[in-house]
């Protein structure tokens, strides 16, 4: 980072055993731009090593939204071929960064998009009465591919695809993510970071190298097959994605009004 730039991730350690990972960009729905994703790589690689974090819980600053993916003015240069793309946001998660400490997402407002890079490597979610959950990519001209791969980990098959299919046109309620598996629990406006701290102090009093493997062991369980699935994501984004310039004129034509269910 810059000298001056102004972090835009932080890190409260606790008492507990538990650290608490904030996105720190309210102004912009804490979208991740090309330096966010880099500090939240470098975030998750010191965690690894800090033997007082047992435990993670992350989330975004302010009350509009969790994360809203990536910031809309990353300008990313794409190499020549269908075959290949590459993402600023394959590298944002924990998993990605070999960190195998417990991490409980705790989500206000909304979470869409990119986010779900994030919220497909943490262990569980704990989400706010105002949590809503949406993936705009095929509004915009993108196929959804490392998002719906991330959710189809979490969701039954056919919400994820009514997800990803009506693009912004629908969210998905609190409630709704509940019923569906997505979210562990549902509590009052403003509670998710303290419902999510109790759950991780709790799993951070337990002997670590237990919790550790047991995250490694669930993780095993899909890897195979999202390991598969991801792999295939750069050449379907490659060829189904519109020009940028394209996506940016159905971005700015966008209409407001959705339906939260």
């Amino acid at each position: 980072m810059a000298a001056g730039a102004a972090m835009t991730v932080t890190t409260e350690p606790r008492d507990d055993g538990v650290a608490v990972v904030t996105l720190d960009r309210p102004e912009r729905h804490n979208a991740i731009d090309l330096a966010t994703a880099a500090e939240l790589a470098s975030v998750w690689r010191r965690l690894r090593g800090d033997e007082s974090v047992r435990a993670v819980v992350l989330t975004g600053a302010g009350e509009r939204a969790f994360c809203t993916g990536i910031d809309r003015s990353v300008s990313v240069p794409q190499p020549p071929s269908p075959y290949a793309m590459d993402d600023p946001l394959r590298d944002i998660g924990p998993k990605a960064n070999d960190l195998w400490k417990p991490v409980v997402a705790a989500v206000g407002g909304m979470a869409c998009g990119g986010a779900f890079y994030l919220l497909g490597e943490a262990e569980f979610i704990v989400a706010d009465e105002t949590a809503t959950f949406f993936d705009p990519h095929t509004s915009y001209g993108m196929v959804s591919a490392y998002e719906a791969v991330y959710m189809a980990q979490r969701m039954p098959a056919g919400e994820v695809a009514r997800m990803a299919l009506m693009g912004t046109a629908e969210r998905i309620s609190a409630r709704r993510a509940y019923e569906t598996g997505l979210v562990s629990e549902v509590v009052p406006q403003g509670e998710a970071v303290a419902a999510a701290v109790r759950a991780a102090a709790v799993i951070a009093s337990y002997p670590t190298e237990a919790v550790q493997g047991t995250v490694r062991a669930l993780w095993a369980a899909k890897e195979a097959a999202l390991t598969q699935a991801l792999a295939r994501a750069p050449q379907l984004i490659a060829l189904g994605n519109r020009p940028p310039d394209a996506q940016a004129a159905l971005f700015a034509a966008r209409t407001p009004g959705f339906r939260v269910r």
